[in-house]
């Protein structure tokens, strides 16, 4: 459970769909002036190194974001976040979700994230202590529900797991059904792999059978390298904000250029 390492794969092109919607919902808040709480359970550690040996050992940035950043114009919002990032950490450098939070967030907006790996957490919290954030080394899904409804009660919830434990697949849907009726305004955000064997599919159908409006977002692409397993990136949208079902159509269409 605590093996994952997320710099093996920053930067692939499920980083690319996950942030690319992140960045347009937190834009989209934003843009009303009333304060937004931002809450995330498996925030690694926020900030990578694309020229890092783990990332140019698995290729999967350079198939990823090294292929396809101009699919974002200059004022896209993710294209805001990682320019920020570049300028701030260098060139090479990619931020994760916490990153692109707190850039497009404002003052007066609450950012609390989670990650049970020590050294990520230590990661994060070095990374993420200039910015404001509230850094716990902890389990993300009791976090969420423990805190939420936040304060304020506008805001996005990010869960985004490694996916190690199969049982995930289970216990996923029933933690947001609770954090739904604790809390059923937020903008609630599950990201899932697409595997070969297709293993999301049951998952996918009990959580649109428990909440019918939300919004599924799931794109394809060829695998990183011969063997890879994740062939699709998937993001389950609890109170998807007005436009997001098109900005995640305009995204597919990209996606589908690939040939996945």
């Amino acid at each position: 459970m605590l093996s994952y390492q997320h710099i093996f794969h920053a930067g692939n092109l499920a980083d690319v769909h996950k942030h690319g919607l992140l960045a347009w919902v937190l834009d989209y808040l934003t843009q009303k002036d009333k304060p937004l709480s931002y809450i995330e359970t498996h925030a690694g550690r926020g900030l990578y190194r694309l020229d890092a040996p783990e990332a140019v050992k698995t290729g999967e940035a350079a198939a990823g974001i090294g292929r396809v950043a101009d699919w974002f114009g200059p004022d896209h919002p993710y294209t805001r976040a990682r320019d920020w990032v570049s300028a701030e950490y260098g060139p090479t450098a990619y931020p994760g979700s916490p990153l692109i939070a707190a850039h497009l967030l404002r003052p007066g907006d609450t950012l609390r994230l989670a990650d049970l790996h020590p050294q990520e957490s230590a990661a994060l919290a070095e990374v993420m202590r200039p910015l404001g954030a509230k850094v716990e080394q902890r389990d993300g899904i009791e976090m969420a529900l423990a805190v939420t409804p936040p304060d304020p009660r506008r805001g996005v919830l990010l869960i985004d797991p490694s996916w190690e434990l199969k049982s995930d697949y289970d216990t996923l849907p029933k933690a947001i059904s609770k954090i739904a009726r604790k809390w059923p305004v937020g903008v609630v955000l599950l990201w899932y792999p697409i595997l070969t064997d297709d293993r999301h599919t049951g998952m996918v159908r009990t959580l649109t059978t428990q909440h019918p409006d939300a919004l599924i977002s799931e794109v394809r692409f060829p695998p990183a390298r011969h063997g890879h397993g994740m062939v699709g990136s998937g993001l389950f949208v609890l109170n998807p904000p007005w436009g997001l079902a098109d900005e995640a159509g305009k995204l597919k269409r990209d996606f589908d250029s690939l040939g996945g």
